[in-house]
This record gives C-alpha cells, structure tokens and sequence, in this order.
C-alpha cells in the first residue's frame, strides 16, 4: 500500500504478504472504510434505521423479564430484573451479532478479496467493529432502564470497557475460526445460527449464573461468555452483583485460547482465500 496523496489511499494488487503486523496496520484505513461502508448499508437499507438497534434488545428484554423474572420467579440479586437481563443482553447480542457478521464477512467481501492483497484479518475485524456501534446505541435504553429505577452507577462502571474489550476478543476470536471455516466449508453458514441460538440458552442472559449449583458454578464459566456476562452485571449492578473470581479467571483464560488459535488457524489457512472463496 502506498499514499499517492495525503488524503488517497492506494490498494496494490500482486503485493507478497511479507511484514504482516506492519502491513495491518499500514492498512489500518482500510479498516475504517469497511466498518463505515458496513454502517451505512445497515443502517440506510432499514426501514426504522437506528431504532432496530434499540428495538430488538428492548423486546428480548421483556420477554425475558416476563418469562423468568415473573413467571419463574427467578431471584434477580438484589437489582430490578429488567435492569439485571438488559446489563447481560449488552454483552450477549453484541457478541453474537459480531460473530455472526464476522463468520461471513469473507464471503461477502469475496470481490475485494480475489482482486488485490491486503491483510485478510482486517475484514472480520471490520465486522466486529460494526457490531460496537449497535452495543453503544443498545446502550442507551441501559442508561434509561437506569433513570427509571433511579440506580446510580457503582464505582466499578469506570471498568466497563475493560470488559467491553474482553466481549470484543471473544467475539474476534470466535469470529475468526468461523470465518476461516466458512470460506472452505460453506455449510458453517447454517452451524453459526445454531452456535449462537444455543449459546443464548446456556449463558446466564435471562437468570442471573447465581442459581447455578455451587459444584457446577466451575463448569459453567467453560462457556467464555458467562464471565464476560458477569463481568457486565458487576460493572453496571456494583455489589447486587457478585462476581465470581475463580470462574472468571476461566473465562479470560478461555478468550485468550480462543483469540490465540483463531488468529493461528486464519493466518494459516488465509493464503488459500482468494483460490476457495
């Protein structure tokens, strides 16, 4: 890549991948333009636009609310349950959204990709990026739940990005390993819907993980997304929120495993891109 002017960027195609970390971030406009090209199209080819950011989490809120916190009676740790379900649906529709727009962003990016080199890894990143921008507006109904049942945030809320950047390597991490898959088995774009369906079923998004058995409570943090979960209630709850550490722990752990070997396995398989896609 090269500048022919301070404000043209130039793609060359035929480049060897050679210096790839230097390259990414050489690239690293690139990035911007495809997040942008990707927020435009989502947002202009709806018919209520920004709203369907806050819509669908609103709705899967109340009826998670109705379901467990009502019928099921289910405790809510001390904090009013719509908050308790909306602080988990933060994290969890952030990371499936991402996850799923990340597993197949090769595939649609399939023209740009067969034409000219640049580092692959910055088109499911891209579609990650895409996905914090519904997580801040989905933000907003959080602030306004907040209002309403006039909680002030704890001290700890100043540690929500950093868990709002542990959502985002989860989702990169598992992003990738179904982005690679995708391009050589295209029946993985019928396996992300299930993952992500089931993953809602087995994350604490409409219970709180404290009605767990304590000799299970171990076991179920080997799902990544109930620490970052967690992580979210105690940020956003403060102490009506309890976050358990050793699970915790486990989940970092497990992200980091998951980053780590899908960035493996995408530079491994990414030189076969432009020939399978």
């Amino acid at each position: 890549m090269r500048n022919s002017t301070p404000n043209e960027l130039v793609i060359e195609a035929g480049r060897p991948e050679r210096r790839y970390w230097a390259d990414l971030w050489s690239y690293r406009e690139l990035l911007y333009f495809l997040a942008w090209r990707d927020i435009l199209v989502r947002y202009k080819q709806t018919v209520i636009g920004v709203a369907w950011a806050l819509l669908r989490p609103f709705l899967t809120m109340v009826v998670f609310t109705v379901l467990f916190g009502r019928l099921a009676d289910l405790p809510s740790e001390g904090a009013p349950y719509a908050v308790l379900v909306f602080a988990a649906l933060l994290p969890w529709q952030f990371f499936a959204t991402a996850l799923s727009e990340c597993s197949s962003s090769l595939i649609s990016d399939a023209h740009l990709i067969s034409k000219v080199y640049f580092p692959r890894l910055l088109v499911p990143l891209g579609a990650v990026v895409v996905s914090l921008v519904d997580l801040l507006i989905s933000g907003l109904i959080l602030v306004g739940l907040m209002i309403w049942y006039g909680l002030v945030p704890p001290i700890q809320i100043l540690v929500l990005p950093g868990f709002v950047l542990l959502a985002f390597l989860a989702a990169i991490g598992a992003g990738l390993w179904f982005a690679a898959l995708n391009v050589k088995y295209r029946d993985f774009r019928y396996i992300v819907p299930f993952v992500v369906q089931l993953g809602l079923y087995v994350s604490p998004v409409g219970f709180s993980s404290e009605v767990v058995p304590d000799q299970w409570r171990l076991v179920y943090y080997l799902n990544p997304m109930v620490g970052v979960i967690d992580g979210f209630r105690w940020a956003i709850l403060g102490g009506s929120a309890d976050l358990y550490l050793p699970g915790f722990v486990l989940s970092i752990v497990l992200v980091a495993v998951t980053l780590a070997g899908g960035i493996w396995y995408f530079r491994r398989t990414e030189r076969s891109f432009a020939d399978l896609i």
